[in-house]
């Protein structure tokens, strides 16, 4: 009987190491989770309406490219750009899609071409004031800011 009790005094001893666990810190659980984190990737790509019903990544990703391309080389293609700038026949835009669905459009111009730039950027916020709406990107279940550039054909 003695040795049981001592044996039962020995387990409930080591038995309360099982209820003192370690309560992780919560400033290394975040940065372990921020390491997880592909920065350089959306879980969603941004989209227009159209583009929403497409439930493979890749292929919304293609049409919301061919749609911002098509939405961008229609309202670039006026006149005005061809009088003013008659040597551009391409030019890259920088599209930059916050997450508030706010959309702003950059001309990104090499310097051996001599334009006017603010001439250029203001005939771009004019062209492409009524643009359609635009979801932002969406990661983790955040919409996020997303950058990319597009080349866009002005003549054809």
């Amino acid at each position: 009987m003695n040795k049981f009790l001592v044996l039962i005094v020995f387990v409930s001893l080591q038995s309360c190491q099982f209820f003192d666990k370690k309560v992780p810190d919560e400033k290394e659980l975040l940065q372990q989770e921020l390491k997880k984190i592909n920065w350089k990737e959306v879980d969603q790509w941004p989209s227009f309406v159209e583009c929403d019903s497409i439930s493979d990544k890749e292929n919304q990703r293609n049409c919301f490219y061919q749609m911002m391309t098509s939405q961008l080389q229609e309202k670039l293609r006026d006149d005005s750009i061809a009088k003013l700038f008659p040597q551009l026949d391409s030019i890259q835009v920088k599209v930059t899609v916050f997450s508030d669905s706010k959309v702003k459009f950059e001309p990104i111009i090499s310097d051996s071409i001599t334009l006017d730039r603010m001439q250029l950027d203001s005939i771009f916020q004019i062209s492409l004031a009524d643009f359609p709406k635009v979801n932002p990107a969406i990661k983790r279940g955040i919409p996020v800011k997303t950058e990319f550039q597009l080349p866009i054909v002005l003549n054809k």
